[in-house]
């Protein structure tokens, strides 16, 4: 009896990196269907989406789209534009990542019974010896790793690291194997047009906007006085939300500079810097961190030592995850983290994203700035 092809779902973007993961697991044998997902609109969305169909056509493939621009709006972002009125920094695609792309995709793979599901994205999925848990002996569950992908200037697991057990178990990376220039060589190789084809550095929903343009264009934003941290009046901020710790471009203020941005006073609508670059003020020994997620879906026993990126593109730094505290009586769950760094860490802002490490590039989870 012929025994039946593994069934994945990949997401499409029109990109070389979520072509070539198509093009892999097809001519690795799988039935693959393509999945677009119209999250906003645009000129740019239209060629995107021409580029899936010429892949899709070279490769021999279904492509499924699923029009979610509303649903974007109203969660994507919102949230982002929601936490720079909070005066805190978010990362939206490590938000929409978790709450929103895997999860359409999850859910798309359920109504045609797909085993998998695939992105393009640089990262490694590791499945480790099955457990027997106490409370179902008979049961066996398997656990799965998410690592640092094989070229590490492009590694993703750091807006990857919300992802639970349930999601790792259905989520294939094929690239995470590869170094970019080994895949834009077989995007070559098999002809797909997408091959050349020029890499977003942008937020996807901004349209080419910078995002201060972008903010202004969506948010009510309220002049006020740039004070030196002496309280000494510099210059005129364009509000306050535009701005984030450890900010040097983009603040206009000539003469002494360059200054970098200490603080956000909104009691008196007043933004704080400095022009010096080692100031304290601009450096933390100490955070707390909310909204935790644990990989394997529990803490470590602390305190433990680790390795922690506080942005996509800052170097590994050695912490410690001091102590637990529980931030709501009711809930055994919501729980900050006391977090100690080896060495102060610059520009830590509320709302970033800070990722836990091993030394062997796993990942153990990661939390929120308070």
């Amino acid at each position: 009896m012929k025994q039946e092809k593994l069934k994945i779902l990949v997401g499409m973007s029109g990109g070389v990196d979520s072509s070539v993961a198509a093009a892999l697991l097809k001519y690795q044998g799988y039935d693959v269907t393509g999945l677009f997902m119209r999250m906003h609109k645009g000129e740019g969305v239209e060629k995107d989406l021409a580029d899936v169909i010429n892949v899709c056509e070279k490769l021999g493939i279904p492509l499924q789209t699923v029009d979610v621009r509303r649903k974007f709006q109203k969660e994507v972002v919102k949230y982002f534009l929601s936490e720079y009125a909070a005066a805190r920094t978010p990362n939206p695609c490590v938000f929409c990542n978790k709450n929103f792309k895997f999860k359409i995709l999850l859910e798309e793979a359920k109504k045609i019974k797909a085993d998998y599901v695939a992105t393009g994205h640089y990262a490694r999925i590791t499945k480790i010896q099955e457990t027997i848990t106490k409370q179902n002996p008979k049961s066996k569950i398997p656990n799965y790793k998410l690592k640092t992908a094989k070229d590490k200037s492009k590694d993703q697991s750091y807006f990857l690291y919300r992802l639970g057990q349930e999601e790792l178990a259905m989520i294939i990376f094929p690239l995470g194997e590869y170094e970019k220039t080994e895949v834009k060589k077989l995007a070559k190789k098999l002809g797909l047009e997408v091959s050349e084809k020029k890499e977003s550095q942008d937020v996807c929903f901004m349209a080419g906007l910078t995002k201060e343009a972008f903010l202004k264009r969506n948010l009510k934003l309220e002049k006020g006085k740039i004070v030196d941290v002496q309280g000494e009046i510099i210059g005129e901020h364009s509000g306050l939300p535009l701005y984030t710790l450890g900010q040097r471009k983009g603040i206009h203020i000539g003469g002494t500079g360059p200054y970098y941005v200490v603080d956000k006073d909104f009691k008196q609508n007043r933004l704080v810097v400095t022009n010096d670059k080692k100031a304290a003020a601009l450096f933390s020994t100490t955070i707390n961190l909310e909204d935790v997620n644990w990989t394997f879906g529990a803490a470590p026993k602390l305190p433990v030592r680790v390795l922690m990126r506080s942005r996509y593109r800052n170097p590994l730094v050695y912490a410690t995850i001091k102590s637990q505290i529980s931030t709501n009586k009711k809930s055994a769950n919501s729980y900050e983290y006391s977090v100690k760094f080896e060495k102060p860490e610059k520009a830590a802002a509320s709302g970033q994203s800070v990722v836990f490490y091993t030394k062997a590039g796993e990942v153990i989870g990661g939390g929120i700035i308070k």
